[in-house]
């Protein structure tokens, strides 16, 4: 009897608890295709269009308006079935050891064999399990609170902005990453270790705070980071303007990233334009880099190692930082099944390197279902000076054109199936 009544007054007195409700979701993307890169063989690659995945999502209605939530989501590389992309190509990069000319050659080619281990991994580094996304929070009715390693406020602003979604070749990011590519870390697109406030009012405004302490960033780097935007979504309008700002291990400024634009829909058009601002004097990798010289690369002797290591760090001090600025405008056509895409992308190199590059691209997406597409996209990237940027897709860096200068073009054919 007293069983009893403890049960009914448990449910008179949580009702939430009684009549909540919960689901929980399997998704994914599959995407997969052929690209082929000037300066490197056609190669079968993972997530051109978008990033191949395969994610768990779920809620609770806790009543009152409240809501819990979580989300993980893990990179999926189709081509080999793990989850470390490697670079597009495996062409050297040759920014960040310009000046090094004094090393002994054989020093030097063991120096970029370090900096850029061929078949390495380009992303996720760490073999995260849940890389993309791994968070939890509760949605109330001022508000989500999230916790976790989730996108950066800065970079969904950038996302909102690229014609083509942030994949394939003609993704505006193939021309925003530094000039010394992947090495540089050029964005910030998620942090782990990050505590995020999201809110959207009826009218379509809304905004997100991020913050996070040490071990914070993508590579777990920065010794604190922090994040905003302000976005509105309504109509036919959705832009925003979003801001990240990182520390590096030392608490010295690091990547500080500042992004406006967003998109226009108007009947089958839809208009995208976007500038994005970039700053980096102490990139979180520079202390990984010397770290690494004086563990493998010294060369015997002391007096020839602290001259030689002396050439090394300057060098790798100055072509680790970063100052730019990016526009791109596109735009999108619907055209019966399909759509046809198209955008010009250009980034003003303000180092002394004076390293610009001009990105242009064509696509076509043919739907197939719902769920299923397959697209072919031309890009082309007209590179100056010592810039060696070349096409990237959704999943993985392009990697390098093989020499500075030198133009870098790729075409895709890919197929993409959301479930």
């Amino acid at each position: 009897m007293k069983k009893i009544v403890l049960g009914a007054l448990a449910g008179a007195c949580f009702p939430p608890l009684v009549l909540a409700q919960s689901s929980v979701q399997l998704y994914g993307i599959a995407d997969a295709g052929l690209m082929w890169q000037r300066g490197s063989s056609p190669k079968l690659i993972s997530g051109g269009a978008d990033g191949s995945r395969l994610g768990i999502k779920g809620s609770e209605d806790l009543g009152r308006g409240m809501k819990a939530v979580f989300n993980l989501e893990a990179r999926v590389e189709l081509d080999t079935g793990r989850q470390q992309p490697t670079l597009v190509n495996e062409n050297q990069g040759y920014y960040l050891t310009r000046g090094m000319g004094a090393l002994p050659p054989s020093l030097l080619a063991a120096v970029r064999s370090a900096l850029q281990p061929r078949g390495g991994p380009a992303v996720n580094p760490e073999n995260a399990l849940f890389d993309r996304t791994s968070m939890v929070g509760l949605v109330t009715p001022v508000g989500a609170l999230l916790l976790g390693r989730m996108y950066t406020p800065g970079y969904e602003v950038f996302a909102a902005a690229d014609t083509f979604e942030v994949g394939t070749g003609g993704t505006w990011g193939s021309v925003t990453g530094g000039t010394a590519g992947f090495q540089a870390l050029g964005a910030d697109i998620r942090s782990q270790r990050a505590l995020q406030y999201r809110a959207v009012l009826p009218s379509g405004l809304g905004g997100s705070v991020m913050i996070a302490g040490k071990g914070s960033g993508y590579l777990g780097l920065y010794d604190k980071f922090w994040g905003a935007a302000l976005t509105y979504k309504a109509g036919s309008w959705d832009v925003g303007v979003g801001h990240n700002h990182a520390y590096d291990p030392s608490g010295a400024p690091s990547l500080r990233t500042t992004t406006a634009g967003g998109s226009y829909a108007w009947n089958d058009w839809k208009f995208f334009a976007g500038w994005h601002d970039q700053r980096n004097r102490h990139s979180a990798l520079l202390p990984t880099y010397i770290a690494g010289w004086d563990a493998q690369l010294a060369p015997l002797g002391p007096a020839t190692a602290a001259a030689l290591r002396a050439v090394f760090v300057n060098n790798i001090s100055l072509n680790s930082q970063q100052d730019a600025v990016s526009v791109q405008v596109g735009l999108q056509y619907r055209l019966g099944p399909g759509r046809i895409l198209a955008s010009v992308a250009h980034q003003n190199d303000r180092t002394p390197s004076d390293s610009d590059a001009t990105l242009f691209a064509l696509g076509y997406n043919y739907f197939l279902s719902k769920r299923t597409d397959i697209y072919a996209v031309a890009s082309f990237i007209r590179n100056q000076n010592e810039a060696q940027y070349s096409p990237a897709t959704a999943g993985a860096p392009g990697g390098f054109t093989p020499a500075p200068g030198v133009d870098g073009r790729a075409f895709q054919l890919g197929v993409r199936h959301r479930f």
